[in-house]
């Protein structure tokens, strides 16, 4: 699937037929209307995409069995190496598919995640604090054993899987003016932004702690950044995917910034007011609407992708 330009392995016709490839393996999320004026944004109305209801809690199902569909597994399986989402992914298309799954993550990676990983099966090994640390352990483990590597976002595959959530999105609320999108490495915004093409405004969304694509943006080119913040296990590689970048610079309308503290005030209201639970990456699009660091115009329609929920934050008792 390589090519020079990275939107050409991510026609229209390729997301479709890839998203039918994956559907029996993946849900349909549904959308959420509701009039912003429930969330104190009076005058805009929001669609929330609610992918949080994604087998194993986020989007990262879909690249996770597009990869393992297309590609045949090495003598040791498949590995990876991820904040915890990405992880959980790979070892449930794994163990839905019979493979065998070693997956590496960093000590910042949620109880949740780990969790959720280990109860699907796979091998979970975790190395050093940040997601670069579990990188460099997972290809190291390539070049011993042979497994077949599977990208959290820098890699067509993964590109493509996450696609298919524009092209639902699209399908489900095609009356958005702009979408907002949380980024780490770029893989989920990225297909998102190749799907739509410019016909709809399509945001990124990332912490303050961890500004990748908006270094990215100003510098021309993908830049190391910094890498921590509250929601450092699934928003925080070093670097935007080399694949994803020029898909933004073509296609996408920009990054915004948002702190910690406004991503966990976004969680705590989207609990409070909608009794939907999730992770901090997963309310950080919400959080920009709510900060002001994204403004709608009056009467816009805006789509919100509520992108996961592997989170231990609320307590049944």
């Amino acid at each position: 699937m390589a090519s020079d330009d990275p939107a050409a392995f991510l026609a229209a016709d390729a997301i479709r037929a890839n998203a039918d490839r994956i559907a029996p393996h993946v849900r349909r999320t549904p959308v959420l209307r509701i009039d912003g004026a429930d969330v104190g944004l009076a005058g805009v109305r929001l669609v929330f995409k609610l992918e949080f209801l994604q087998h194993t809690g986020s989007f990262k199902a879909r690249g996770a069995f597009t990869s393992l569909m297309r590609r045949a597994p090495g003598p040791a399986g498949v590995v990876a190496a991820s904040g915890g989402n990405h992880g959980a992914a790979v070892a449930y298309a794994a163990e839905r598919l019979g493979v065998r799954a070693t997956i590496f993550v960093p000590g910042v990676a949620s109880a949740a995640k780990r969790a959720r990983i280990r109860g699907y099966g796979a091998d979970l090994r975790v190395v050093g604090e940040r997601y670069d640390d579990a990188l460099a352990a997972s290809e190291a483990f390539v070049r011993a054993t042979g497994a077949l590597p599977v990208h959290a976002y820098d890699q067509p595959e993964t590109l493509l899987g996450q696609a298919s959530v524009g092209l639902e999105f699209e399908e489900d609320a095609p009356e958005l003016d702009a979408l907002l999108v949380a980024v780490g490495g770029g893989g989920l915004i990225g297909g998102i932004a190749a799907w739509y093409r410019g016909r709809t405004r399509v945001v990124g969304v990332e912490p303050e702690a961890a500004p990748t694509l908006a270094l990215a943006l100003a510098a021309g080119t993908p830049v190391d950044a910094p890498a921590g913040g509250v929601a450092a296990d699934s928003l925080a590689p070093r670097q935007v995917g080399a694949l994803m970048f020029p898909l933004m610079q073509r296609y996408g309308a920009g990054s915004v910034l948002v702190s910690d503290d406004a991503i966990v005030a976004a969680q705590r209201e989207l609990w409070q007011v909608l009794r939907v639970a999730v992770e901090p990456g997963g309310a950080a699009a919400f959080a920009a609407l709510k900060t002001g660091a994204w403004r709608a115009a009056p009467g816009q329609t805006i789509g919100v992708l509520l992108c996961g929920a592997n989170t231990t934050a609320v307590d049944f008792g």
